[in-house]
């Protein structure tokens, strides 16, 4: 053990993390036994075969839920598997994670939901909830079995070809029209393909300078006010995946005020990150780590989009982690793969952009990286406030440190991440599923 861990006994019996602020606010004692909250207060004692966790100065959240990970097992296991993924999510705070479906084979059968949900069982570093594809093989042509995914072992209930859009305004509502049955939600990748061919990063003055292909915020937000109405026609859920733009902020926010069941996800790169490091970064122009889709947008778009996740137009923060290998990344920028990894920096990034800034305060971030998530994701047993009885996935997290990022200790598979050699605020110590630890002292247990 270390310094924040008393007693031998493993846990067999439970813990009792002492003096954790709770949600941010006074400290705390919270005691863990048998996969739940058993007790909260002040001068808890510990019963004897418990573990003692010293978490003065710790915020304790409730367990981080991703509504958007991609986890690459089955076929590109050279980026990412479900072990290392979910190790990943636990050194980021994270207890549960939904496994996005363009894998090899696409997960668009009940049997490859099956395979992905079975192996994060076996990892067992947090849940994995797979993602069903709406489209076979995420061709856009037609429906997926989204019936007998949602039938599954698995459950399916988040189906979603990212990576792609579906395009197809008949298919599409077909698709909404569908998943009515088992309270579905079609997560829709917004980027109408006419508008993006050969684009390589947000259109704009820096695209101008460097030449490159500009992808239009319209491309974006076209798809979105489509959707939109297509979801309110056939009174159905929508939830627009990593919106990027302040014109996408706009439709999203009149989209809600007319009651449509529509729901959004944020970034934590498009909170923090812009167009300007493709042309002005640490290493000079055309650096491919920044080079991801949807792209990197400009100051004002950050600033519509931060101050939308503040108000609740956007629901929920989600990492898009997109593992690459290598030789994918480091390479010419057009020739270079479109993505970066987030799982383990996901919560220091919001810490800088909307903690330290005052946009949201710890309960805020509770809402839109744990109860949000798990509620439009229907995941039962996540997203959970930490109160008595509850099921004890509880991330423990130390927002005084600062650190440069260095992702050579990384448990992802993948290192292409934008934030090497930046300093970010925050450290997780540590992570609970469901009483049980994932990390302790900001180590794999």
């Amino acid at each position: 053990m270390n310094d924040r861990t008393q007693n031998s006994a493993g846990g067999r019996g439970g813990f009792l993390i002492r003096g954790a602020r709770l949600l941010g606010g006074e400290a705390t004692d919270i005691l863990v036994r048998d996969g739940v909250v058993a007790a909260i207060g002040r001068g808890l004692q510990a019963p004897g075969d418990a573990e003692v966790v010293e978490a003065a100065g710790l915020v304790a959240l409730p367990g981080l839920v991703d509504l958007h990970t991609h986890l690459r097992e089955p076929g590109r296991e050279d980026a990412e598997t479900v072990a290392t993924g979910t190790r990943a999510a636990a050194l980021g705070g994270y207890t549960a994670v939904h496994a996005m479906a363009n894998t090899e084979p696409v997960a668009d059968t009940a049997g490859v939901v099956e395979q992905v949900w079975r192996l994060g069982q076996e990892a067992g570093h947090c849940d994995v909830q797979p993602v069903g594809a709406v489209t076979v093989g995420l061709a856009g042509e037609s429906l997926a079995e989204l019936g007998a995914m949602a039938d599954s072992a698995a459950r399916v209930r988040v189906f979603s070809d990212d990576g792609k859009c579906v395009s197809d305004a008949v298919l599409m509502r077909r698709a909404l029209e569908y998943v009515k049955a088992f309270d579905g939600v079609i997560a829709q990748h917004a980027q109408e393909p006419r508008l993006t061919v050969g684009a390589q990063m947000n259109e704009g003055a820096v695209s101008g300078r460097l030449g490159l292909t500009g992808w239009p915020a319209v491309a974006e937000e076209a798809v979105i006010a489509r959707d939109c109405l297509l979801a309110a026609h056939v009174g159905s859920r929508l939830h627009v995946c990593h919106v990027s733009t302040a014109g996408s902020v706009e439709i999203i926010r009149w989209a809600k005020s007319k009651g449509w069941d529509v729901t959004a996800e944020v970034t934590p790169h498009h909170l923090l990150l812009t167009d300007d490091l493709v042309e002005d970064s640490p290493v000079g122009s055309y650096n491919p780590i920044y080079k991801v889709n949807p792209p990197l947008r400009t100051h004002a778009d950050v600033q519509a989009l931060r101050e939308a996740l503040a108000d609740g137009t956007i629901d929920c923060v989600a990492t898009d982690h997109a593992p690459h290998p290598v030789e994918d990344k480091e390479t010419e920028w057009a020739a270079a793969a479109m993505g970066m990894i987030g799982l383990e920096t996901a919560l220091p990034v919001v810490q800088e952009a909307m903690v330290d800034t005052g946009l949201l305060d710890w309960a805020g971030v509770a809402e839109r990286m744990s109860y949000a998530p798990a509620r439009i994701g229907r995941l039962t047993g996540h997203g959970r406030p930490i109160e008595v009885g509850e099921p004890a996935n509880i991330t423990l997290y130390d927002p005084a440190v600062r650190a440069a990022v260095d992702p050579a200790g990384y448990a992802s598979k993948s290192r292409n991440t934008p934030y090497e050699g930046r300093t970010l605020p925050g450290r997780v110590v540590a992570t609970f599923l469901r009483g049980r630890p994932t990390v302790l002292d900001g180590k794999l247990a």
